[in-house]
Formats: structure tokens, C-alpha cells, sequence
């Protein structure tokens, strides 16, 4: 099994996190421009990890000795069920280094998009560590809502 879908599955925030290059891409399916950095995205995650109800992968494509993967998922958001996918690219030294998320149909990624504008402020404040002011993100997105 995929190291990731073994975190995910089992909720595990820390080993999500340390399966993460430092500078990592994430690529949102509700913002235009990426994310780079693993506080970032591991902020990130732990929103989706929040707002996904019933969340489950239902498919793992990939190579298991490749360092690309695709794990197909489904998730409820606001009663909305979604369907999407997880691209992931591991390097050399076997942490994600670029994370691209995908989902479908349009009303689950609105409502998706809605809910983690919600976690906006949480999720930079989270990114941003105890110590320094919560950072803007999002802020050039194709949506100002859209954080993720």
C-alpha cells in the first residue's frame, strides 16, 4: 500500500507531514496557483482531512517500485459527494515532492472550495507556525474563497 494512503487512512497528521519534501508542490483543484513548502501543504491537508466527510480511497494506479501515483478517492462535502484524485510524485529520497489533487463534479468542488474558504484563516495561521502572524494565501487564486 502506498505510504500516503496508509497516512491518510489511518488520519495520521505526523506521518502525512513527514512524507513531505520541504519543497513540495501542491496543486489545488479550486486555485489557480500552486502552493510550495511543506508547512503549506501540510496545513492544507489537515483542512481537507476536516471538511471531508465519509472519505475513502478507492483506487490505487502506479507502479509500486515508481515514483508516480494516482490514488482515486471519493468524500462528501456540505451533503455534496465528490470524486477525485490524488497525483502523487515521490523523489529520490521517497517524500512528495509535487501533490496535485483533481475533483469532480463542479457543485462538490464549489462546495469543496467553500469549505476551505472557511478554514482560510486557520489554515494560514497553521502554515505560519506559533510564532509569526497568520500569512494571506489564496490571495491569487482565481477565487478569493478559495484556499485549497
Amino acid at each position: 500500500m502506498n505510504p500516503f494512503r496508509k497516512a491518510v487512512e489511518d488520519r495520521d497528521e505526523a506521518a502525512i507531514e513527514a512524507l513531505l519534501a520541504d519543497d513540495v508542490v501542491f496543486t489545488s483543484p479550486v486555485a489557480f496557483k500552486p502552493y510550495q513548502g511543506a508547512a503549506i501543504t501540510g496545513a492544507i491537508l489537515r483542512g481537507v482531512m476536516r471538511v471531508f466527510e465519509d472519505f475513502r480511497y478507492v483506487r490505487e494506479i502506479g507502479d509500486p517500485e515508481g515514483r508516480d501515483h494516482a490514488l482515486v478517492f471519493t468524500a462528501t462535502v456540505a451533503g455534496k459527494l465528490i470524486e477525485g484524485c490524488d497525483f502523487l510524485h515521490f523523489d529520490e529520497a521517497g517524500r512528495i515532492d509535487a501533490l496535485t489533487v483533481m475533483v469532480r463534479p463542479l457543485t462538490a468542488a464549489q462546495a469543496l472550495s467553500e469549505a476551505m474558504g472557511a478554514q482560510f484563516e486557520r489554515i494560514a495561521a497553521e502554515a505560519a507556525g506559533p510564532e509569526a502572524e497568520p500569512a494571506r494565501i489564496g490571495a491569487d487564486s482565481d477565487s478569493a474563497s478559495a484556499s485549497a
